[in-house]
């Protein structure tokens, strides 16, 4: 096992096993987490390999200790005819598979603390790997298998099993294997990573201002990931390398910066209501509650939402915000009087200190030439200060609209609380 400072020294690969993973029954999160948690030890993920169960694991696993220094098996560790990984393991590297006395233990107090009788099918999950490590799983029974590289048969690499569930999957990594990889790998301090978040800035305007300078900066790593109404930047270096890219971010998109911290927009607005102490309400027609959906996403954010009004028929307009029914009858229900006046009315029913009202056209239907599919009107009311409008066109499908109207809501509220006072 090679030994450096360097994150790209240490091969590791990620072979992921399940056929419900391939048949999209099971959204795969396992390449996403890992990736975060491997690069804060300072390594990468080499590469990523989904194979459905069966024989395809066998011949994925041959593939994988061929070229890493690290392998990380999930899935297929349970019980029934399909967890296979445990044989594969054994077969590609010439290993005998026994059952182990105390992962036996462990799987018969599973059952007796839950006052249940272990089925025989599951005393396969007591079979390792001769000389291997067992990792003890407090939430689960399938024990995880370490076999180091002085016990692997076909070539000079660690591997690791693991169950597939989450629950189960994460604590096991965190507690048993990343301490056994830092040993193995003896790096040093890893280098560190700056994501900045970005609203309301295209990728391409994004790079097109910044990328010929960053480049000029040695030795950072540059990366972009653009999201519906977002986009990331990501700065990878030591810490001077970051702090001179953070600068020159920060000097052309300095409004437009939400987090440098992993936050969402959600959380970045809860966080600056809350220091503020501020109160928030939401009067929603085209989004259907997303934008309330999304602040009640955020832990805390009870000490500051206040009400969410989903006023999608003109009638709940009216009836519930106060909407005229003179402005909707000479202006439609998407545009600027409307909008304004929910966002006044939700202020004022709700006793808010900010409001964010929303009345648009998802689409695909009821466009019209002057007000085509993905139009929406965006309004803002603060106590004390003149209640504003947007209007802004957005021509995707219904929930990439929701999303991109959610984002320009809740960036607006942002950018006006950090013009208020404190409370």
């Amino acid at each position: 096992m090679p030994g450096s400072s360097s994150v790209s020294a240490v091969r590791i690969e990620i072979l992921n096993t399940g056929t419900e993973l391939l048949l999209g029954t099971v959204l795969n999160t396992h390449g996403k987490w890992f990736g975060e948690e491997l690069f804060k030890l300072g390594f990468r993920i080499q590469r990523l390999t989904t194979v459905p169960d069966g024989d395809a694991i066998t011949q994925a696993l041959r593939e994988c200790v061929s070229r890493a220094d690290v392998v990380i098996i999930t899935g297929g560790l349970g019980p029934t005819s399909d967890d296979l990984t445990r044989e594969a393991a054994a077969e590609v590297l010439g290993a005998e598979l026994i059952e182990d006395e105390a992962a036996m233990r462990s799987l018969e107090a599973f059952f007796a603390i839950r006052n249940k009788v272990m089925a025989e099918v599951n005393r396969k999950q007591a079979q390792v790997l001769v000389g291997a490590d067992v990792l003890p799983n407090a939430n689960g029974t399938a024990p995880g298998i370490y076999v180091p590289p002085r016990l692997n048969g076909a070539a000079n690499c660690a591997v690791f099993l693991l169950p597939g569930p989450p629950r189960e999957l994460y604590p096991m990594f965190r507690e048993e294997v990343a301490p056994r990889i830092v040993a193995l790998a003896g790096l040093a301090k890893p280098p560190g990573m700056l994501e900045l978040k970005i609203a309301g800035v295209g990728e391409s305007d994004l790079q097109q201002e910044v990328d010929a300078k960053l480049a000029e900066i040695p030795d950072l790593e540059v990366g972009y990931c653009a999201r519906v109404g977002e986009v990331d930047l990501r700065l990878i270096g030591d810490e001077a390398a970051i702090e001179a890219g953070r600068k020159i971010a920060e000097a052309s998109f300095a409004r437009q910066i939400f987090s440098d911290d992993g936050s969402s927009l959600e959380a970045t607005v809860v966080r600056l209501l809350t220091r503020q102490g501020l109160k928030l309400a939401t009067a929603e027609s085209c989004t259907g509650g997303l934008i309330s959906n999304r602040v009640t996403d955020v832990p805390g954010s009870s000490a500051v939402f206040t009400h969410g009004f989903i006023t999608y028929a003109n009638e709940a307009k009216r009836d519930i915000l106060g909407v005229p029914q003179a402005l909707l009858d000479a202006h439609g229900a998407v545009s600027e009087p409307v909008a304004l006046s929910m966002a006044d009315g939700a202020l004022r029913v709700s006793g808010a200190d900010i409001a964010v009202a929303v009345t648009g056209i998802a689409g695909p239907d009821g466009g019209t030439p002057d007000k085509p599919a993905g139009t929406v009107w965006i309004a803002w009311a603060a106590k004390g200060r003149p209640t504003v409008a947007v209007k802004q066109i957005h021509p995707r499908n219904r929930k990439d609209f929701k999303i991109a109207t959610s984002q320009s809501a809740l960036d607006g509220v942002r950018k006006i609380v950090l013009k208020m006072p404190h409370a």
